[in-house]
């Protein structure tokens, strides 16, 4: 199918000029386009796909679409085709896993259309021919961030490259922070993608610039709320806490660069990343000490997070349950828990964040160790800034009616969350609630009463944190009694009590240590210990946030959830008269300005990718006004997270742009990015000809079969890349198959333990040497670590206490040995990485025949010369199936026993050295064992 050159006369939406800038700029060539975040990426593509799919006669592949960006396309393509009435357009085809038919995939692709393809599926596709690359129109690859040398995306890239040459490829990306990561990363991604131009679109673009700050601006106002005191002091402890972590992490670590460990660094998004990347190749050598510290960056980063986002209650309860995680257990020691628990800052922070939701007093009485806790409820300082907000907009709407425009005068509130979203519902919800204990004249009425207040939502939350607290006890409690019953031993019959318990006046003390006020107590090894409210202290809490007469009088429906049912809340309303709380959500806050048409746009938390997309909603309809208010914690981490975002972003196109100008163009590709033929040619000629081997330049390139399974591993690309042929197969014994002889078994580390732990390695060793002469085991390791495994523990006694029936029961170099204990011929390949791997590979097949791949489907399938001669013969089935009920018999090796033997009387007698060449030694020792367990019990 040929592509049509010139754009199409179709309708686009695209209002601004560097959208239609940009359109042009694609149709016209081929090109990777990097986009700043919130600028309408998804609306450009959408446009893009339209022009092709209204001109009909086209084959178009989206590759590394999500399933919300196809549903966003789909419903996209199919308003643009109805607005145009293009009768050619057909929309867009999703192939997934639903879609299991070969034949009905063939039949669509020959149709033509757009369809989004997920990779695993097309590179199989393309490899079988299934999809015909020379029959693609073009390629439009989203998330191109993402593709790296060994992706799937980068072997379908190539595939689709060399076939075909005409064909148009389109990258997109609205993420630069990947592309400046590493030598020459610009340079490095287009030899990935086979592309030669790069545009690049930040939003100190001129033309950006000028199409969003032209005619008619949104009008913002910023709001810098301030922190409370106790706010300030928990962030400032956290801080604190993480500081010393990163300092900690530095002094273990001492050999690793790290610039970037920094508590600047620590604001952002992806610092766990960062550190866990540098810390990987290492991981399995790396310090308890570490792990834990890495492991504690990422609940402190968490707890920063929810400082600002939770109520005092909410905050509270999350610090309970992550003291309880990273609590110690009875009788462990120091090195076995959280650092960070250790530090004065700790104590800070939950001390602090009690006294936001309860405090104690002293009580009058004789019993001055008696103290009551009374409830403080510190309310977040933002919910009273979006009270005033909503009050001033209802004030503006009365006295200053605004002129009519095309928008609905809906309140959009977003925020970052859906768990902020139901926090700010419940609170819009019942901040005009009084609970009065005590009647109020109405002359002497207080006009402060008026204002929004939280009080309402804040009793009912401490009421049932009260009592998730009380089962949390009573669990606690339990734990604790069970681990010290596990720590001394049995209970002693005569007492009933635990056996080398201590009395009672020398426990320790580890639950209910001090008051509120007067700080968190700590256990022996110094850590803090978790605090229990005592049964007089909960009932006097209790007494205070009682339910109140006039809170029992409030409607229903101001504590009920209306979702939980419809048929009762629902009517309809008019959207002037709607307050919407939406969760930021990518591309799709375009949806949401679109259909809610917003006239006040409250950003409850900021969002740089949200800012523009309302300056591009703005700019994009000139007949509606949009009021914006910007709300955020000044001097909180909330912002310096924001402002860091920014910069970053800024910081990263700047670097590409330098890149980009100072870039040298590859010599060895040609106009569309593909390698020079020639070069090909001279990278399959083998140097190293000896021993008469085959010729430097075949006839044939050499072919590989691999299992549709392993194209989640990188590969099968990697093998591509070295000129082999790749025939994907369903196969039933081995991954690879490199010759007729050669099957190999492909492992990572991970899948080496677990096929271990469930047994499956030594049935697929045993189904290797049945139908191949040469089975090979690869185990690979991942290129970024290092090329060991766990360090080797002694293994004196270890191989007596293991047998190959229970491999899980020593560590991973016994079950290795038992593994050539029991196949004493199997060949373990080790291998460093996947690059590594894929030139073994090219060394094994240099003096071997092709593989066939109908041979290597069928083995494993009871197609075999065996099962054909055991079919054959006259045998008689009932012997043959009982034979196969026998622990160590399977399908496989039934046929090699039934031919050799005369009957069952024959293999219950026969001794393990006889059993072994037909069957095996792990399941001759299996049926030896069967037929002679009576014997062996009656010896014992």
């Amino acid at each position: 199918m040929s592509a049509t050159n010139g754009p199409q006369p179709v309708k686009l939406s695209l209002p601004l000029e560097y959208q239609q800038h940009l359109f042009q700029e694609l149709r016209a060539e081929d090109e990777l386009v990097i986009l700043a975040r919130g600028l309408g990426l998804m609306r450009l593509v959408t446009n893009l796909l339209h022009s092709y799919d209204a001109a009909g006669n086209n084959l178009i592949v989206i590759v590394n679409a999500e399933d919300r960006e196809n549903a966003w396309i789909g419903e996209a393509l199919a308003e643009h085709a109805a607005i145009s009435m293009s009768p050619k357009a057909r929309g867009l085809t999703v192939v997934n896993t639903d879609f299991t038919s070969v034949g009905a995939r063939e039949k669509m692709y020959a149709q033509g259309g757009i369809f989004s393809i997920t990779s695993r599926i097309l590179v199989v596709d393309l490899l079988t021919n299934l999809l015909d690359p020379v029959t693609i129109t073009g390629v439009i690859l989203l998330h191109a961030d993402r593709v790296v040398t060994t992706s799937l995306e980068a072997f379908i890239l190539r595939i689709y490259r060399q076939k075909n040459k005409d064909g148009f490829l389109k990258a997109l990306s609205d993420n630069p922070d990947p592309f400046t990561t590493g030598f020459s990363p610009l340079a490095t991604m287009m030899r990935n993608l086979f592309l030669r131009k790069a545009s690049l679109w930040p939003r100190f673009h001129m033309t950006v610039a000028q199409s969003l700050e032209g005619k008619k601006k949104a009008e913002v106002i910023e709001l810098e709320v301030p922190m409370t005191d106790a706010m300030k002091e928990i962030q400032t402890a956290v801080m604190e806490c993480v500081e010393v972590s990163i300092h900690e992490l530095k002094k273990g670590n001492s050999g690793l660069e790290m610039d970037d460990w920094n508590l600047d660094s620590a604001l952002l998004k992806n610092f766990d990343v960062i550190v866990r990347r540098q810390l990987d190749p290492n991981w399995h050598r790396v310090s308890w000490k570490t792990k834990q510290i890495v492991n504690d960056l990422t609940v402190l980063r968490a707890i920063l997070q929810s400082i600002v986002a939770l109520d005092a209650v909410s905050f509270l309860q999350q610090l309970d349950t992550i003291h309880a995680a990273h609590s110690p257990q009875p009788g462990s020691t120091r090195q076995t828990q959280s650092p960070w628990l250790f530090l004065d800052a700790a104590q800070t922070i939950f001390d602090t964040a009690k006294r936001r939701v309860y405090t104690g007093k002293q009580k009058a009485g004789p019993d001055t160790n008696i103290d009551s806790l009374r409830p403080v409820l510190e309310e977040q300082p933002k919910w009273a800034v979006l009270g005033e907000v909503l009050e001033e907009i209802d004030r503006d709407l009365y006295f200053e009616p605004v002129a009519r425009d095309d928008s609905n005068g809906t309140i959009l509130i977003m925020c970052s969350d859906t768990n902020t979203c139901r926090q700010l519902r419940d609170y819009l919800q019942t901040m005009h609630v009084r609970p009065r204990t005590d009647k109020v004249v109405e002359e002497f009425h207080d006009p402060e009463e008026d204002k929004p207040s939280a009080a309402f939502m804040m009793r009912r939350k401490l009421r049932n944190y009260l009592k998730w607290k009380r089962e949390f006890a009573q669990v606690s409690a339990t734990l604790f009694t069970e681990n010290q019953r596990a720590l001394s031993g049995a209970i002693d019959p005569r007492t009933g009590q635990a056996r080398g318990r201590a009395p009672a006046n020398k426990r320790r003390r580890v639950r209910g240590g001090g008051m509120v006020g007067g700080g968190s107590a700590r256990l022996d090894n110094g850590s803090l210990a978790q605090y229990f409210e005592k049964p007089g202290e909960v009932a006097d809490l209790i007494a205070e946030v009682q339910i109140t007469e006039e809170e029992a009088k409030q409607k229903e429906d101001i504590v009920a959830d209306p979702l939980e049912d419809m048929d009762d809340y629902y009517q309809m309303y008019e959207m002037k008269d709607l307050v919407v709380i939406h969760a930021y959500d990518g591309d799709q806050d375009e949806h949401v300005l679109e259909e809610v048409k917003p006239k006040y746009i409250i950003m409850y938390e900021p969002d740089a990718s949200f800012i523009r997309r309302v300056e591009v909603y703005r700019s994009s309809h000139n007949d509606r006004n949009v009021k914006v208010y910007f709300m955020y914690y000044g001097g909180s981490v909330e912002e310096q997270r924001y402002l860091s975002t920014v910069r970053r972003e800024k910081d990263s196109f700047t670097k590409l742009i330098k890149e980009r100008a100072s870039m040298s163009l590859v010599m060895t590709l040609d106009a569309h990015g593909v390698e020079d033929p020639q070069e090909a040619f001279l990278r399959t000629v083998n140097t190293r000809i000896a021993g008469g081997g085959r010729l430097a330049a075949t006839a044939q390139p050499p072919r590989v079969v691999v299992d549709v399974r392993e194209f989640r591993s990188s590969l099968p690309s990697l093998l591509h890349g070295r000129s082999m042929v790749i025939v994907p197969c369903m196969l039933t014994v081995g991954d690879y198959i490199l010759s007729p002889s050669i099957c190999i078994e492909r492992k990572s580390v991970s899948d080496l333990i677990s096929s271990f732990k469930d047994g499956r390695l030594y049935s697929q060793a045993e189904t290797m040497f049945q139908h191949y002469k040469s089975p090979m085991l690869l185990i690979e390791f991942d290129q970024n670590k290092s090329f060991t495994l766990e360090p080797f523990a002694d293994l004196s006694g270890s191989l007596s206490s293991v047998s190959a029936a229970n491999p899980g029961a020593s560590d991973l170099q016994s079950k290795l040995v038992l593994l050539t204990l029991a196949f004493p011929r199997l060949r373990v390949i080790w291998s460093s990485s996947p690059y590594e791997t894929a030139e073994i590979f090219e060394r094994l097949k240099a003096q071997e025949p092709e593989p066939d791949p109908i041979a290597a489907v069928q083995a494993g399938l009871g197609g075999g010369a065996a099962a054909m001669a055991v079919d054959e013969q006259p045998f008689n089935m009932e012997p043959r199936e009982m034979l196969a009920a026998v622990p160590g018999v399977t399908p496989k090796n039934v046929a090699n026993l039934t031919l050799e033997t005369e009957n069952v009387k024959e293999v219950a007698n026969m001794a393990v050295e006889e059993l072994e060449p037909l069957v095996g030694r792990e399941a001759a020792r299996q049926i030896h064992g069967f037929f002679n367990k009576d014997l062996i019990e009656d010896d014992d």
